[in-house]
């Protein structure tokens, strides 16, 4: 079985909706250093934390993570893939 990543696009919806790295983190519950390695795909966050990041950013949760068979930085296309 190949490995499998999270495709984190935290960075892009949140930049979209003007929200700052501080403001998600204060409104999760987390650092603005977890969000940085959320966003940078060193950190995979938890079920509920990714729940509670997507529902921050009125998304669902599978239109702001994915799955990858490659480690890889969330573009607009792979964004519009996993919101489709």
């Amino acid at each position: 079985m190949e490995k499998e990543f999270i495709v984190s696009c935290v960075k892009l919806v949140r930049k979209e909706q003007g929200i700052t790295q501080e403001e998600l983190a204060d409104k999760v519950g987390v650092t603005r250093q977890t969000i940085i390695a959320i966003e940078g795909g060193n950190y995979t966050p938890s079920v509920l934390l990714a729940i509670k990041i997507a529902e921050a950013l009125n998304r669902p949760v599978e239109h702001v993570f994915g799955i990858s068979n490659k480690k890889t930085v969330c573009t607009p296309q792979s964004l519009k893939k996993l919101s489709h």
